[in-house]
């Protein structure tokens, strides 16, 4: 996935917006240590100061890393894999927002959190949910084979019962594991639904020749239109997953 942190400021800002509410869940520990997985351009880590002794932001992008360290210079930033992070029993809080729906190996991932956990260690995050962005993605996977080209569905939505199990098999004690319906309004009006598929879409587009996308867009409004546009804004079909778990002895 090849992002666009100007674009994904500009934008998308709404992710951030809604991750504050996880703010919420993070224990009131001034001495604690907090890890922002997938930390984009840092938006929510710099929220994360004052509740800890210790905030880093980590995220696999160089581009949104690079842009979180120019807005951010006194935060602790580093690119690295999601699955393979480069702690043993470091952190007392690992909080991620908007992230793990990228993310195809949830075993992997949900161990390589475990070992960078200190014991006794929480796991804080939100993601989609099974059936999150069905609309949208509907129109783009049927918009994409009228032009001749394949879209494979690339994120991982889970049940949450299916990721409660993970987080059993993985030695966590699940607090809250549960989904809800978010929706969620697209800035830029009529070109919000536009923006989206040219942001969270990117790799499918580059895929498909650039004086095909017109076509595509308008195609792929046009089939999502009936069910998230509301006259004046595109509000997008939004399922999220809510966890806390705390690692086990």
């Amino acid at each position: 996935m090849k992002w666009n942190p100007s674009l994904y400021d500009e934008k998308h800002g709404f992710v951030a917006e809604y991750g504050k509410s996880l703010l919420e869940l993070i224990p009131q520990n001034p001495d604690q240590t907090i890890l922002d997985l997938g930390c984009g351009t840092g938006a929510l880590t710099r929220q994360l100061l004052p509740l800890a002794s210790r905030v880093a932001g980590a995220d696999s992008s160089p581009d949104m890393i690079r842009q979180a360290q120019a807005q951010n210079p006194v935060i602790e930033f580093l690119v690295c894999d999601a699955l393979d992070l480069p702690f043993r029993e470091e952190w007392d809080v690992v909080f991620s927002n908007a992230v793990f729906h990228w993310i195809g190996d949830h075993d992997a991932l949900l161990e390589s959190i475990r070992r960078a956990l200190k014991p006794q260690g929480l796991l804080v995050c939100e993601f989609g949910a099974r059936g999150n962005i069905g609309a949208v993605e509907a129109g783009f996977s049927q918009a994409a084979a009228e032009l001749g080209y394949a879209y494979r569905p690339k994120f991982n939505f889970p049940s949450p019962e299916d990721f409660r199990r993970r987080l059993e098999t993985h030695g966590f004690l699940p607090q809250e594991v549960y989904a809800y319906d978010r929706p969620t309004v697209l800035s830029d009006g009529e070109q919000g639904l536009r923006n989206w598929m040219v942001q969270f879409y990117a790799s499918e587009l580059a895929a498909i020749p650039a004086d095909l996308h017109p076509a595509l867009f308008r195609r792929a409004e046009e089939l999502a239109r009936p069910a998230l546009w509301n006259g004046t804004e595109w509000v997008a079909d939004y399922r999220r997953l809510r966890v806390v778990a705390r690692k086990g002895e």
